[in-house]
């Protein structure tokens, strides 16, 4: 749902580094409708004009920031740096930035010499700018957002193999995870753009890849985006009140007072990794459902009870950050407790709230599906041991690469017992 902005002049690119000394300056302004007007820290910058058939790479090389944690793979930590995967290895800033000059001034000469026309630079530059976007929006935290709308429409009962209940799902799919999830995303990178100076100076905020303007722009555009999609499925699905689109809604409040002042949920780690659960579990969930079924009671219990499970894997992200946090004052568990203890707090969450799970599905009288989640959590364990609580900052993405595959397989066998 992302737009293409104006695209800059051809002839020359301004490109921003981020001094890590920050200094007070005037809040972006926004609608009183959505933002607070409130001042925040931002980062003062050193302006250089990159002219791309003259620039030296002397120049770029003068105003590069502070380099990413070295990759030996550019090609895959690319990749990684376009779907957003937190503490992934990532190429120098000043790499990408020289990387960019060179693009540009290729396609100048070849435009000189007519072996390419003026939009082939635009389609460029707008290529470029289209990246960038997508990396604020971070695609890696899309699948869980797709996944709980699978898992609800699974309990409901009532989604059925055709092409219109497919587009329905798909539609769900759409303004959970690229719209709403990006705009969540977005957002908190908004607002978390000193800790990122510190942490990951090379995102594209605090690298300036991307002004504050095109942010502010993206958020909403996305935010509206999601919220129109919530009220199309409303009408589709025949609902006389708007269940999906109240969803969205609350949940996009729910996103911007997690990361945005006075409230800021995240400054607490109990409180605010919950609320991240709950928007990566039930919220999702709560959509699938209610679009093909009802929502009941014992439905929003047990997804929030779920979302215990949620505030560990959150928990899971806190240790790549403590440096960061500690520095703004931010309480997240591993600050608040210290390593050793947040990563106990951590697995005791995602272990027990399954097992809890396990119990009330027994108690349902639906043994196989207790059996069925119970072997689900055993690899769990397996790799806690094996790579997460040997070391939670070094083994966080082996770890959550390796077992929560078998959480989110758990989450649709829970669906597939509450359905029949």
């Amino acid at each position: 749902m992302t737009s293409v902005l104006g695209v800059g002049s051809i002839s020359s690119i301004t490109l921003s580094n981020r001094s890590p000394h920050r200094h007070r300056s005037p809040a972006v302004r926004a609608s009183p409708s959505f933002f607070s007007h409130h001042d925040n820290n931002i980062y003062g910058r050193r302006k250089l004009t990159v002219k791309a058939a003259e620039t030296d790479a002397n120049e770029v090389k003068a105003g590069a920031p502070e380099k990413a944690p070295a990759s030996s793979d550019a090609g895959g930590s690319s990749f990684n740096q376009l779907l957003g995967i937190k503490g992934a290895a990532q190429e120098t800033v000043q790499v990408y930035r020289v990387g960019v000059v060179d693009h540009f001034r290729l396609m100048s000469k070849l435009f000189a010499a007519g072996f390419v026309d003026q939009g082939m630079l635009q389609i460029g530059s707008v290529a470029n700018k289209w990246k960038i976007r997508l990396q604020l929006t971070k695609p890696v935290t899309w699948p869980p957002l797709v996944w709980g709308v699978v898992c609800g429409a699974a309990a409901s009962g009532n989604f059925h193999w055709n092409i219109e209940d497919v587009a329905k799902a798909v539609v769900c799919m759409m303004m959970s995870g690229p719209c709403l999830t990006g705009y969540t995303q977005t957002l908190n990178d908004w607002y978390d753009r000193e800790i990122d100076a510190i942490n990951e100076p090379y995102r594209p905020i605090p690298s300036g890849a991307i002004s504050e303007g095109e942010v502010i722009t993206q958020i909403w555009l996305l935010l509206l985006g999601g919220l129109g999609l919530a009220g199309l499925l409303d009408v589709w699905a025949g609902h006389k009140s708007p269940v999906i689109f109240y969803l969205a809604l609350g949940g996009s409040l729910l996103s911007y007072i997690y990361s945005a002042p006075p409230l800021k949920l995240k400054q607490n780690g109990w409180i605010g990794n919950f609320a991240l659960g709950a928007s990566y579990i039930s919220l999702p969930w709560w959509a699938g459902q209610a679009l093909f079924g009802t929502l009941n009671p014992d439905i929003i219990v047990l997804t929030l009870l779920y979302s215990i499970a949620g505030l560990g894997i959150a928990i899971v992200n806190d240790f790549k950050s403590i440096e960061g946090d500690r520095a703004l004052g931010l309480q997240s568990l591993p600050v608040a407790f210290g390593i050793d203890t947040a990563k106990w707090i951590c697995v005791g969450a995602i272990d027990i709230t399954q097992l809890s799970v396990a119990g009330y599905l027994l108690g349902a009288d639906k043994p196989f599906y207790a059996l069925a989640l119970l072997g689900l959590i055993l690899p769990q364990v397996y790799f806690q041991f094996q790579y997460f609580l040997k070391d939670p900052v070094k083994n966080d993405v082996k770890y959550q690469a390796s077992a929560q595959p078998f959480l989110i397989l758990g989450l649709l066998v829970t669906a597939l017992a509450i359905s029949h």
